[in-house]
């Protein structure tokens, strides 16, 4: 019997209405991808807007990103206790209260605490959405699942690059922020209205008791996903493959291009929404491969390290002070694969942790990426302002954490395996066991 024709007991049916609900949580995400990127493509105006160096203005985007990696266990546990819709909902509302602020913001103190308000409800998001995939998907549509949820996300981030690029440049900044914070509104009420956290039939374990007891489950559960070799495996895998694309578009992308590679801001903003487009159509192809080929996983994460460390090194290490275009767009294209191998470290997670640990796996992995992208982040700041500008030395960062990722990778692969095998093989004697 081939792995796709298994039904794992308790595997909820899909179908138009699973699309449905799904859907609805898949555009709160991609309006909290909208305003997480906002700044990726404002950097250079919140510069001047607040009057602050490379440092300072890498610290919007580090407190955004250190709020959300914190947030990511925390939120975990409430999304296996809470239930998605509870919990989108807080995030939908806190986010968009974070763009609303920025938007209106007098003060660089005042923005930044607008930006840490909007990585809280950000943080709520995407492990939300995974979790609303594997209650209303079968099991072996989760790697497809989870990818298409990734590559609409990416979407959010061309709306950033297209849409309120011109917006700003358009209307000014508070016209473009307030505009941009309705689409939260838009989100929040069509989850109100018909989103649910599962189909008939499929509700989820019981809440864990609060008090002494809660709390002493909450550690063991934390201990438990930690355990398995695969969480810690897909929080490397999504350390090491998130961030060389994450850093780019987030905040330094625009300012590297213009600034150090001597392009339009139009040419600049061309060449990140390659970079966008490039990550959804990748992400589509990694779905399929993964559905199809699980063993795949490993090699598609490192390949991808590979080709973004070689993008890299031949772009920071030319000769002349500027890259050939044709070499910019190759970059571009190649950071295009990091969200979509990125996506793999939950594919490691999902099969080596139970239905109610899955919130809790998913946001352990989901720290890997943002960690990283948060210390690149200032580290690249740090190295900007100590050095003049020279994006080539503020860069070396990237080669530093890739390295570290890929030695844990190795480390852990063959552990994590093993005890898939194992997991794999208990589940199918549970299978034969379910009354037909």
């Amino acid at each position: 019997m081939s792995a796709a024709a298994v039904r794992l007991p308790g595997d909820p049916p899909g179908g138009r209405r699973a699309v449905m609900v799904w859907s609805i949580g898949v555009a709160v995400y991609f309006v909290a991808v909208i305003f997480r990127t906002s700044l990726g493509v404002a950097g250079l105006d919140a510069a001047e807007r607040f009057d602050v160096g490379a440092s300072a203005l890498s610290t919007f985007s580090i407190l955004q990103l250190l709020v959300y990696a914190g947030m990511q266990i925390p939120v975990g546990l409430l999304v296996d206790r809470l239930g998605t819709k509870k919990v989108l909902t807080i995030g939908a509302v806190l986010f968009t209260l974070g763009q609303l602020s920025f938007a209106l913001a007098p003060s660089y103190g005042m923005a930044l605490a607008a930006r840490a308000l909007l990585g809280c409800g950000d943080a709520m998001t995407f492990i939300s959405v995974l979790r609303l995939g594997t209650r209303w998907f079968p099991a072996r549509r989760g790697p497809l699942v989870a990818q298409l949820a990734g590559l609409i996300g990416m979407g959010g981030n061309l709306v950033s690059t297209l849409l309120l690029a011109r917006l700003l440049h358009g209307v000014g900044w508070t016209a473009a922020f307030v505009g941009s914070s309705l689409a939260g509104v838009a989100v929040l009420v069509l989850m109100l209205l018909f989103l649910k956290d599962h189909p008939e039939g499929h509700a989820p374990e019981p809440v864990q008791p609060s008090g002494p007891q809660g709390l002493a489950s909450v550690r063991g559960q934390i201990a438990a996903a930690w355990r398995e070799p695969g969480t810690r495996l897909g929080l490397w895998v999504h350390f090491t493959t998130q961030f060389p694309m994450m850093v780019f578009t987030l905040l330094w992308g625009l300012p590297f291009l213009v600034e150090a590679q001597g392009l339009s801001r139009d040419t600049a903003g061309e060449l990140l929404t390659l970079t966008v487009l490039s990550s959804m159509t990748i992400g589509l192809v990694y779905g399929q491969i993964i559905a199809r080929h699980h063993k795949a996983r490993t090699p598609l994460a490192l390949g991808t390290i590979a080709l973004t460390a070689l993008l890299w090194a031949a772009t920071l290490g030319l000769s002349g002070d500027r890259a050939p275009l044709w070499l910019l767009i190759l970059l571009c294209i190649g950071l295009g694969t990091c969200g979509p191998a990125s996506m793999i470290g939950f594919d490691f997670a999902r099969p080596a942790n139970p239905p109610q640990r899955q919130g809790t796996a998913s946001g352990i992995v989901n720290m890997g990426g943002f960690v990283a992208s948060m210390t690149t982040l200032l580290a690249v700041g740090v190295l900007l302002d100590a050095t003049g500008d020279n994006y080539r030395v503020a860069f070396c960062p990237i080669f530093v954490l890739e390295v570290l990722g890929v030695t844990q990778i190795l480390r852990l692969r063959r552990h994590a395996a093993r005890r898939e095998r194992e997991r794999l093989v208990a589940s199918r004697v549970e299978v034969v066991h379910v009354p037909a």
